[in-house]
């Protein structure tokens, strides 16, 4: 049977067992053509710097007040959507935890008393109840106290019992960095002003009434959180909530169209999807051919390249300048991958290593760490895994490895591939590694056992690359047989095949995927390739590199792409708006990714 055969007889069993997601309709050909007709406004980052960033300081996630109106908020949804079991179920949870909280507080109350009079029996045993066990910012500034006051009264026995006993091991409690070391230093003084963090030490009264007085702020911060449950919650608010955070994904984007678009999902952020079809900047700096690059956080404003010249280069997306330069590697970088808050970047090299760097400070970015393994040559791969607590590396001496970034230790390998392994990545749940090997085979592997659940072998050359959608239900993998190829994870039947680019020779050549609608990877004959998903129609021919592309990645924020060549240079692709009547060029309003059910 030739291939063309089995490609069309694996995508008809694959759309007779399919449907589309419920919610998400399929654009019409002449929905696509009115999308690109759309007005298409580039908005460049001055303007994106003006909406306030989602961070972590807009709100505290964990005040009592802000978790209380979550649920009245959730509940709320439920009501109104008919889940009334849920709801009551949701209430009663929640009063289980409210009667906790009650208990908390009458402690924290009897506990200000108690100080106040100097009971530090009675203290201990407040300390010791169940509802302050976990308050260990509490516990560390009462026993503080506690200890002080012996230190005052000469009691240096029992203060050093009461350091070791209850501050050490509160220490990471201190108010600021060296009380702690300080508090032991009293135990060798005359008078706690001896001491440089309590030189302002002005007796015991005053201290316990600023404790109490700590306990007391402590008391109204939860007793006002509660205010919110007699507050009026507006009619569908977890709706008005989505619409404003949705709103501000459109606002925040750098494309925008004169028509509103509408939005298919909320599991991800709004990402419009354009072809990109002119370039916008080129970085020069390396010496030699770049093998990979990665955006350096989910913003996209930093991109970094690993070259041939044993370097990874750090760049500024808008003004094309190098921001940071990484040494220490003493061979070819065959990839990079960063963290999504763009902090870390983890490496993989000739000489054999894998490293991790600290890019915080771009200024002096730092090696935290270095994974070497004996005799195990090449390191041709490198990937985090969805919680990006370990690092997936792979590469010349067939092996996959799995490096906990936590313990700093490999905690399980995975063998079976025959020849070297060029690209290995997790699945979006986490629970299997994908390989892709010059033994022509796709491997999946159980991240627990270790072992091999399920071969390809449909590819009649070496895989260079494998990379899974946000969806987790498609696998794209790359072949120097002069294809991409696009499978369904769920059922692992072959659904496509992308021709049009050259990938025969002795190189990486990587594919990926733009959204859920587009696949891009590079060429031989020095072009960025870009083909529709379902249609499997090339849609864009990038030009403009002077060598081999190996790879291409996709920035949904800033609505890029970059390329990585050996003419020695990246550069970045945009859509631009004035030259909308090149073939291929067109702008979508929705998310056309939804040929699959989710069961």
């Amino acid at each position: 049977m030739s291939d063309d055969t089995e490609e069309a007889n694996d995508t008809a069993l694959t759309f007779a067992h399919t449907k589309p997601c419920i919610g998400t309709a399929q654009p019409t050909a002449s929905a696509q053509n009115a999308d690109a007709r759309l007005g298409l406004h580039y908005h460049h980052s001055e303007r994106s710097r003006l909406c306030t960033e989602a961070s972590a300081e807009l709100f505290d996630e964990n005040s009592p007040r802000i978790r209380r109106d979550i649920i009245r908020i959730i509940a709320q949804y439920l009501d109104s959507q008919g889940y009334t079991s849920s709801k009551v179920t949701l209430y009663d949870e929640a009063n289980v935890k409210q009667q906790h909280e009650n208990n908390y507080i009458s402690d924290v109350v009897r506990l200000r008393a108690a100080i106040v009079d100097g009971e530090w029996s009675e203290v201990d045993r407040i300390c010791s109840s169940t509802y302050l066990k976990e308050k260990k910012h509490i516990l560390y500034n009462v026993y503080k106290q506690q200890y002080l006051e012996l230190i005052e009264d000469h009691e240096s026995q029992k203060a050093f019992a009461t350091l070791n006993k209850h501050l050490k091991p509160l220490e990471s409690q201190q108010s600021f960095q060296g009380e702690f070391r300080d508090l032991c230093y009293l135990l060798t003084t005359k008078s706690i002003q001896d001491a440089p963090a309590f030189r302002n030490w002005d007796g015991v009264s005053s201290s316990r009434e600023k404790l109490a007085e700590y306990l007391q702020n402590i008391l109204e911060f939860e007793i006002v959180g509660r205010e919110s449950e007699h507050q009026h919650m507006m009619p569908n608010r977890l709706a008005t909530l989505l619409r404003q955070a949705v709103a501000y994904q459109i606002e925040s984007c750098q494309y925008h169209s004169d028509a509103i678009p509408l939005v298919p999902t909320i599991l991800t952020d709004y990402a419009p999807v354009v072809v990109p079809n002119t370039e916008q900047n080129s970085f020069v700096g390396h010496l030699g051919n770049i093998k990979c690059t990665a955006y350096v956080g989910q913003c996209g404003r930093h991109v970094a390249s690993g070259s041939s010249d044993n370097t990874i280069r750090v760049w500024d997306t808008e003004t094309s300048e190098c921001v940071a330069t990484l040494r220490g590697h003493t061979a070819r970088i065959w990839d990079i991958c960063a963290d999504r808050t763009g902090s870390t970047l983890v490496s993989a090299s000739g000489d054999g290593t894998v490293k991790i760097w600290d890019i915080r400070d771009l200024n002096k970015p730092q090696c935290t760490a270095t994974v070497a393994t004996e005799n195990s040559g090449d390191v041709y791969s490198v990937s985090l895994n969805p919680l990006e607590s370990h690092i997936i590396m792979a590469g010349y001496d067939r092996t996959i490895r799995l490096y906990d970034r936590v313990t700093g230790r490999i905690v399980q390998t995975f063998h079976g591939h025959e020849l070297s392994v060029a690209h290995a990545v997790s699945n979006p749940l986490g629970n299997l590694i994908i390989s892709g090997s010059k033994d022509q085979t796709v491997k999946f592997w159980d991240i627990m056992s270790g072992t091999c659940v399920k071969s390809l072998r449909s590819h009649l050359g070496e895989v260079t690359s494998v990379a899974t959608s946000d969806s987790g239900m498609l696998l794209l993998s790359s072949s120097k047989d002069n294809s991409n190829r696009l499978w369904d994870l769920r059922s692992l039947k072959q659904l496509h095949r992308y021709k049009g680019h050259q990938n025969t020779s002795k190189n990486f050549i990587r594919s990926s995927f733009i959204g859920d609608s587009l696949v891009v990877g590079g060429s031989e004959d020095g072009i960025v390739y870009i083909w529709d998903r379902e249609s499997t129609k090339i849609v864009q021919r990038l030009s403009g590199h002077q060598g081999i592309v190996y790879d291409a990645k996709w920035n949904p924020k800033r609505g890029i792409l970059c390329s990585a060549s050996d003419d020695w240079t990246l550069k970045t692709w945009w859509f631009d708006p004035s030259n909308s009547d090149m073939p291929g060029s067109l702008f979508s309003s929705t998310q056309n990714g939804g040929l699959f059910a989710i069961n």
